[in-house]
């Protein structure tokens, strides 16, 4: 795709990650612009490389919302409008699809973008005629999930987002005796600036905490149209003292569903909503604790009596999230193909790491560490650079997966560590 902007042109080129990366017309093609050029003219052209960058993050987005819709489209529309599609092709060609032919028969795989279909079996062409629509790990059997987990690790198939690798919520027996709530991420501290941007960027809608009338209460929204229901997650300011300019922690609550047209807002029972939808609404949520949660923050363990301290103790070392469950798995597949293979081990919480000068524990939702044999906790705060960049994840968006191999790699070789701070640490108790 050609960009420009005055005499100026950049090519920008997509790669399967989604990067979009530019090289600019100098006579052949050049990493920089020309030293020349108006500076107006490459802040343009790269305001418009920003904003096909934008635009295919909203596409990604977009995709991925179609997981609590159910929907399905004619496979030529299909072709058209995501297959063949410049741009979401991209997109469709790492998801795995599931498509029904004009005789009814099933199959599921990855599409190429010369019209063929990757099962699990083998290879074969895609149908001429019938329907298609995102296959969801909650629509399969147990099995076939983790077939095709190992399938894309084995391949190095790195999805846009989780697909194969998807947690998966059902209705829990205390959710059933509530009945019209769900309490299962109450409870939780979050960084609230933090989670009220990652509301707008799952397009969840929600007032903004402060220290005004009514603003220590908040109702996250987010409308799923199909089902015509709208999910709702209660958070509460939690600062004992807000700051002028707004709240900085907030406390979770309850996750109910309305139907969207009732103005009343009446409490729908859990059982009648959608399976995809219940999923996908408990996912975000899940999403939300997950990365905002005060219990991510290494340095918090220094703050005393804070009075959120055993909450962050708590969370930093106890029972995993669905999030963290599909985190160990991953580790699972992946751990014995890598170098750390002879150096870690899984337990039901934590990675264990055998370094040379210690043995480390790194628990598997917050990628916070514990020293054996006497559990002292080890502060390791990471570059803001830092990824697990000599690893293939097989999706894309999970920090703290990134993370935790991050500190695995480096605890696994501690006599190499030269951080006055880490070092001071690791010293053994007299």
């Amino acid at each position: 795709m050609d960009l420009t902007a005055g005499p100026l042109t950049a090519r920008a080129s997509v790669d399967d990650g989604l990067k979009v990366t530019m090289a600019w017309k100098i006579g052949g093609w050049a990493a920089k612009p020309p030293a020349n050029g108006s500076v107006d003219d490459v802040k343009a052209v790269r305001q418009q490389a920003k904003e096909l960058h934008d635009v295919l993050g909203a596409e990604r987005r977009r995709v991925e919302g179609l997981f609590a819709t159910g929907r399905s489209w004619e496979l030529g529309d299909w072709r058209r409008h995501y297959l063949d599609h410049p741009l979401t092709g991209r997109l469709a060609r790492r998801l795995i699809w599931r498509v029904v032919d004009g005789d009814g028969t099933t199959v599921t795989g990855l599409p190429t973008a010369s019209g063929m279909l990757c099962t699990l079996e083998g290879e074969g062409p895609l149908p001429a005629t019938g329907t298609v629509a995102l296959w969801h790990p909650a629509t399969s059997t147990t099995d076939e999930v983790s077939a095709w987990r190992s399938r894309l690790l084995g391949q190095q198939v790195r999805q846009p987002f989780k697909q194969a690798f998807r947690e998966v919520y059902l209705l829990t027996p205390a959710e059933l005796r509530t009945g019209t709530y769900s309490n299962r991420f109450a409870a939780h501290v979050l960084r609230y600036r933090q989670a009220y941007a990652l509301f707008k960027e799952r397009s969840w809608v929600a007032n903004f905490l402060g220290p005004y009338d009514g603003g220590y209460e908040g109702r996250a929204r987010h409308e799923f149209p199909e089902a015509g229901l709208t999910a709702v997650f209660e958070h509460f300011a939690a600062d004992t003292d807000a700051a002028p300019d707004g709240v900085e922690l907030c406390s979770t609550d309850r996750v109910w569903f309305f139907e969207t047209a009732d103005r009343a807002r009446a409490a729908v029972p859990l059982e009648r909503v959608p399976s995809l939808v219940f999923s996908e609404a408990m996912r975000d949520v899940d999403l939300f604790v997950g990365v905002t949660s005060i219990a991510l923050d290494p340095n918090w363990a220094d703050r005393g009596t804070d009075p959120h301290y055993d909450y962050w103790r708590q969370a930093s070392f106890g029972p995993l999230s669905a999030t963290a469950e599909v985190r160990r798995d991953v580790l699972a597949r992946l751990l014995p193909t890598t170098k750390l293979a002879d150096r870690v081990e899984l337990s039901d919480r934590y990675l264990r790491v055998r370094g040379n000068r210690g043995t480390y524990k790194v628990h598997l939702g917050s990628a916070n560490i514990l020293i054996e044999p006497d559990d002292r906790y080890l502060c390791i705060v990471p570059a803001s650079s830092a990824r697990a960049k000599r690893v293939l994840l097989p999706f894309e968006g999970d920090g703290v997966l990134s993370l935790i191999l991050s500190k695995a790699l480096l605890l696994a070789a501690d006599d190499k560590i030269t951080d006055p701070t880490i070092l001071h640490q690791l010293e053994r108790r007299a």
